[in-house]
């Protein structure tokens, strides 16, 4: 029985679907009611019959975000003291093949070290930002590929068009082959509404997943071969690799001077080995606020809303409230996007170009283009409630066993009240405990630090004074997450 190794890329920033997906909190990340995009892909990942535990390679300021998801379902297993760590880190981004390269030679080694299982595992590539239904058809979809595809070939899943898609890539299939599977005739790049509609008429042409299956080593030599720069550089960073309780860690300098490819211009697009597998489900890679309103329901009027949405005579709106009421009147064809600290409005057809906004959000170094309000860390969240001259208040969540760093700060003192739960403080060279309604204050200067004990949520109200607020005011001395010294 064949043993799949999936492999979830999760190094995307999602700056078209600003302002919920942000640099901190990408659109993976995001909560969708109850399941994540990234919690969706590691699902299906965990439906394959006869599969291990995903490799998951994403961006080093999301390390823990992906952690708990990942030990919330039930797949972060425990590598061993020599095999590679399941959730590889980028410190920079390179794009999909460096990605694609390094979780090869992290499944090979994994493999290896297992010694009875295959040792050139199959991989599975999956993006982080897709949505795949019935879940079923997807598996039976990777099964029928693994079991049909030639040998010594790279399959990628194309999916039946059903519409003309300008926001998609093309695959135009060549001869047939067992299992319904295709050889590539070409690659097309994103096309125009005219070019797209003319695939669809003439048929033989499929959307590209972005999701691949291949053998380990196949990917590496075919990188080798059609991309050496590539190759050359992800040994090279591979070599640099230290593991750090779940995860492992890569050398800055070596990754930066890797180039920045995607695996299919890399790659698939150069090859002679690839060929296409048939996925016949409900695809869509979520990449704007447009593949929101295609996948959401939708009432008489065409109308999409999500949350405190209230309309009147609006029609083929997509309608999205984070938290305060979004009212619309006399609209059409507009995307309204409602957050505590920004709103995004525009025409649907434009949602595609969200992106040049954040860039001069960025420019303007605005902290609206990378972090939201609440801001989550590997022991729970904090929230900015109010802030002005030498002053700011946050609302901080330490989830039970959470525990802060032990730290001090040169420019601020901090006021801790505890409004739910119990918290247990460190400062300086005592420790105390403080219940509901019971209050702490926290000297500039001061080590300190901050535990829950307890078995629920710790919820405390922190008001912070002093001369400078900023978050790099923090020094370290000890950290149970590994961010010594401070990120």
């Amino acid at each position: 029985m064949l043993t799949f190794q999936p492999v979830i890329l999760s190094g995307g920033s999602g700056t078209r679907l600003w302002p919920m997906s942000r640099g901190m909190h990408p659109k993976q990340f995001m909560d969708l009611g109850g399941e994540t995009l990234f919690a969706g892909a590691v699902s299906r990942a965990l439906a394959l019959e006869n599969s291990v535990p995903p490799i998951v390679i994403c961006n080093e300021e999301h390390r823990f975000l992906a952690a708990e998801i990942l030990r919330e379902r039930e797949a972060l297993s425990d590598p061993g003291p020599a095999a590679p760590s399941p959730i590889l880190l980028e410190p920079v981004a390179r794009n999909t093949a460096p990605a694609v390269a390094l979780c090869a030679l992290a499944a090979l080694e994994r493999a290896g070290e297992a010694g009875g299982r295959d040792e050139d595992p199959l991989l599975l590539v999956l993006s982080s930002d897709h949505i795949i239904t019935p879940e079923q058809d997807f598996v039976a979809a990777v099964k029928n590929a693994a079991e049909g595809m030639p040998p010594g070939r790279l399959a990628v899943f194309g999916v039946p068009a059903a519409r003309p898609e300008s926001g998609f890539g093309y695959i135009r299939q060549g001869e047939a082959l067992d299992r319904g599977l295709f050889s590539v005739a070409a690659f097309v790049e994103k096309p125009d509404r005219d070019r797209a509609e003319e695939m669809l008429r003439t048929g033989g042409h499929v959307w590209n997943s972005g999701i691949f299956l291949c053998r380990a080593s196949l990917i590496l030599r075919e990188l080798e071969r059609l991309a050496p720069e590539v190759h050359k550089a992800c040994l090279a960073i591979w070599e640099t690799r230290q593991p750090d309780l779940d995860f492992m860690r890569f050398s800055r300098k070596a990754f930066a001077a890797c180039p920045a490819i995607s695996f299919d211009y890399a790659v698939m697009e150069r090859t002679d080995k690839a060929c296409v597998a048939p996925l016949p489900a409900r695809w869509n890679d979520m990449g704007s606020w447009e593949a929101f309103y295609e996948t959401s329901p939708k009432d008489e009027r065409g109308n999409a809303m999500s949350g405190d949405v209230l309309e009147r005579d609006c029609r083929d709106c997509y309608l999205h409230s984070g938290r305060r009421l979004v009212a619309a009147v006399g609209l059409q064809g507009i995307s309204v996007v409602e957050t505590p600290d920004a709103v995004l409005v525009t025409p649907r057809q434009h949602s595609r170009e969200v992106t040049a906004l954040v860039e001069e959000l960025r420019r303007q170094k605005r902290p609206e283009a990378d972090s939201h309000l609440r801001v989550y860390r590997p022991w729970g969240s904090y929230e900015l409630l109010s802030a002005g001259d030498r002053f700011q208040v946050k609302r901080i969540i330490v989830k039970p066993g959470g525990v802060l760093s032990l730290q001090m700060h040169h420019h601020r003192a901090e006021h801790w009240v505890v409004v739910r739960g119990t918290a247990r403080v460190a400062l300086d060279k005592g420790e105390i405990i403080l219940k509901e309604d019971e209050s702490s204050y926290i000297p500039i200067g001061s080590r300190h630090r901050l535990e829950n004990p307890g078995r629920i949520d710790l919820e405390i109200i922190e008001i912070q004074t002093g001369s400078y607020l900023g978050e790099d005011d923090i020094v370290r001395f000890e950290d149970s997450y590994g961010r010594i010294p401070s990120l």
